[in-house]
């Protein structure tokens, strides 16, 4: 054992037996190692060996609770308590707990706050930003003008031309598909073999054999 950890064993009832005299409350051995090592030092067999001298001496109360120790304060050192202090006490409680939830509330108000400040632009990166994008609109400007000057121009008449050409032909081509279709139908009729072997020897394509659709009309 080193001369730290030795110091820190032959202090240890003194320390045990003051902190389960402020914490006032029960714990185990395991429990009181894990809240004073880092603070203390304190190793777990040294922990262990201080509560029980301590309980041994009549310092603080021992008691079984299923298969564990138990270490707590002894009560009787302790002034008598009247009804009007612990309702004092309960009031103090009730203030307190108010105001751990009010200083929380305004915690995460601040983190959010933080949070959406950290996230937002630097004053320069705000500046590139504004650059880029003024540079951005003046491409658009540039283009803009372009088109206005552009001689090439649809007009609305010419428009409506395509879109009757367009669809004159889908008439015609939606008409000569079903021709197509009610001949070979007839055809395949008296044939013996597949369609597919029909189309194959005649030479016959299908929009689907380009991957094309005929227009909803």
């Amino acid at each position: 054992m080193s001369k730290g950890r030795a110091e820190a064993a032959a202090g240890a009832p003194g320390i045990l037996l003051r902190y389960l005299q402020e914490q006032n409350r029960p714990y185990s051995a395991q429990d009181v190692f894990g809240n004073l090592q880092r603070e203390h030092g304190l190793g777990k067999a040294a922990v262990v060996k201080a509560l029980e001298q301590l309980a041994q001496q009549g310092k603080i109360k021992e008691k079984m609770y299923g298969k564990q120790k138990i270490y707590f304060a002894d009560q009787d050192q302790f002034a008598m308590v009247s009804d009007a202090d612990l309702q004092g006490l309960d009031a103090k409680i009730v203030a307190l707990t108010a105001k751990v939830q009010s200083l929380q509330q305004s915690c995460r108000h601040m983190e959010a706050e933080l949070k959406e400040l950290t996230s937002a632009l630097t004053t320069p990166e705000m500046q590139k930003e504004i650059q880029e994008l003024k540079k951005e609109c003046a491409g658009y400007r540039e283009r803009l003008k372009n088109i206005k000057a552009a001689t090439n121009h649809v007009t609305p008449e010419e428009k409506e031309q395509v879109y009757r050409e367009r669809q004159k032909y889908c008439k015609e081509w939606r008409k000569r598909k079903r021709m197509a279709t009610e001949l070979s139908d007839a055809i395949l009729e008296g044939y013996p073999k597949s369609k597919k072997q029909f189309f194959e020897e005649v030479g016959i394509e299908t929009d689907e054999d380009h991957n094309v659709k005929l227009p909803d009309p």
